[in-house]
């Protein structure tokens, strides 16, 4: 089959233009030319109104003015009602004078005396003039013999004041829509420069929304809008958004779940939604820097804000909270294999020590020499199991003891220590101590007669810990920076950062209730001391002793 040559036909589209700028302007243009056709309407109306009324009461002056004359009174009473009599020539005098369509002189009878049309004089009016006769004056629209007219009627009055007749005066109501047709022109003038100045006013304003909005149709934009929602909502980092007042805007799922706060958090503040404290600091920007540490409940958390063109801010959050979990674990490892290093090292000595003891068959001093050795492992390891209960506690120290001994550093656990087996969160509190007590190493490493003590004491279902050390200790003005998230004084390793270790021993503390200070340890160094009054489950009642009763006969059988 042979195709065509004819270019298909393509059809036209009507609609409104895809584009912002195209239909703000489209709409701002309808509303200015509707704006402009109803100011003209509302005007128009009540001109024809007024321009009636000013031609009654412009046939009533001249009305007036005409029955004030005392010539027209006695021409009426001494004269008979002819085309050339004087009460017509004065009529008519008046009428050429003002313009009037008609001056009209009645006796009480309704016969006109006067009139536009000489052969009409002395017929009776074609409109009833009852009321001006009665005295009233009249003005209104009406028909008559000489068409639609604005007339005004008033009584002829002699000098007592008696109606002879009266006078009706007629403005051709032509004239009256000529004045109106002839304001309308200037109306339109009016209206089109205004509807001009209204249209270039759009414009401007939707050349700005074309910049604004880069020139996108209002589909791409809703397009935007979703696909901001679905990412946002379906990262795995958090972002707020803070208008430029400060207050927040946006919250995304994950940081409403990493600040652990809801969606009543917009509108407000970041010290109002989240407290005082380092991580409103931060998202207020009173905090500078990149990548800053923050610690929100049990979580470290990494922040960065960046400003907006709008006078806001936008601030991103990251959860490093295991991260920094991991970094604590390789630290600990890392002491662990020095440790193990060190002893494996002294060890191989004391292995060469007991060789040369047995080949020089000291064997009375070989064995006290194992002795020793053993039972210097075995006291620390029992002293710390006796007085803490608890397993994962006294793990913990039992290894921390091995390694502040490779440290060259001593640590004692407090004769006052006792902690029963009751932890409500035992890994809580390891955290506690195995942050302080790693603080107080790196305090007292390399001082002369180093020293860390640790003291756990137990009171109901309170429980207190006091860690020592006999470092340089911490100045006063810096006892509460020590706490404050990413504020150290020590170079960070490589894999982590510092600042991290004391402000989550306050969150720990604070979470349950309790406390975390720091001061100054008899004969120098620092003394932290936690505070955690629910850190103990309530004590097991003491079961009831039972004493076996006895009859009279078991007695006798016996």
């Amino acid at each position: 089959m042979a195709m065509s040559s004819t270019p298909p036909v393509r059809r036209l589209r009507l609609g409104l233009p895809r584009r912002v700028f195209s239909q703000v302007l489209l709409m701002q243009l309808a509303i200015a030319a509707g704006v402009a056709v109803l100011a003209t309407g509302l005007f128009l109306a009540p001109l024809g109104d007024q321009l009636d009324d000013q031609a009654m009461r412009r046939a009533l002056a001249i009305a007036q003015t005409t029955a004030q004359q005392p010539q027209v009174v006695r021409d009426l009473r001494t004269t008979r009602p002819t085309a050339n009599g004087p009460v017509q020539r004065e009529a008519e005098r008046v009428r050429e004078a003002t313009r009037a369509e008609y001056v009209v002189v009645m006796d009480r009878q309704g016969v006109r005396w006067s009139h536009t049309d000489p052969e009409r004089i002395g017929e009776v009016v074609s409109t009833d003039p009852g009321q001006a006769l009665a005295g009233r004056e009249v003005m209104e629209i009406d028909d008559g013999t000489l068409g639609r007219s604005a007339r005004g009627k008033v009584p002829l009055r002699d000098v007592d004041g008696e109606i002879v007749g009266a006078v009706s005066v007629g403005i051709a109501y032509d004239s009256v829509r000529a004045r109106l047709i002839h304001a309308i022109p200037g109306l339109f003038a009016y209206a089109g420069g205004a509807l001009a100045v209204g249209a270039l006013a759009s414009w401007i304003i939707s050349r700005r929304v074309q910049r604004q909005t880069r020139d996108l149709a209002f589909s791409d934009i809703a397009g935007l809008l979703a696909e901001r929602e679905a990412m946002l909502h379906g990262i795995r980092e958090g972002v707020v958004a803070l208008d430029r007042g400060g207050r927040v805007r946006l919250l995304n799922d994950e940081a409403q779940r990493l600040l652990g706060i809801g969606g009543e958090a917009v509108g407000r503040s970041p010290d109002e939604a989240l407290g005082a404290g380092r991580t409103a600091d931060v998202l207020a920007g009173r905090v500078t820097g990149t990548d800053l540490l923050t610690v929100r409940g049990q979580r470290v958390l990494v922040a960065n804000r960046m400003p907006t063109d709008d006078g806001g801010a936008v601030a991103t959050l990251r959860d490093r909270t295991e991260l920094e979990q991991l970094g604590r674990e390789l630290d600990s490892t890392r002491g662990l294999i020095d440790a193990l290093r060190a002893q494996d090292h002294e060890h191989a000595n004391r292995m060469h020590t007991l060789l040369g003891l047995l080949e020089l068959e000291m064997y009375d001093d070989a064995v006290e020499f194992v002795g020793e050795v053993v039972g210097d492992h075995r006291v620390t390891a029992e002293q710390i199991t006796e007085r803490i209960h608890d397993p994962l506690l006294a793990a913990l120290l039992v290894g921390k003891a091995t390694v502040a001994a490779e440290r060259g550093v001593a640590l004692w656990v407090s004769d006052r220590t006792r902690l029963p087996d009751r932890l409500v969160d035992p890994r809580g509190l390891v955290t506690i101590v195995g942050n302080l007590v790693d603080n107080a190493l790196d305090a007292a490493a390399g001082t002369a007669h180093a020293r860390v003590e640790v003291e756990l004491r137990a009171e109901g279902r309170a429980a207190t810990l006091t860690v020592r050390d006999t470092g340089p200790g911490i100045a006063a003005d810096h006892r509460e920076l020590v706490f404050a998230a990413g504020w150290s004084t020590k170079e960070p390793p490589a894999h982590r950062e510092r600042g991290i270790g004391l402000p989550l021993v306050r969150r720990l503390a604070e979470r349950q209730g309790g406390s975390a200070t720091v001061g100054e340890a008899y004969g120098g160094g620092a003394e932290f001391v936690v505070v955690l009054p629910e850190a103990l489950t309530e004590a097991a009642p003491e079961p009831a002793l039972t004493v076996p009763v006895t009859t009279a006969a078991e007695e006798e059988s016996r």
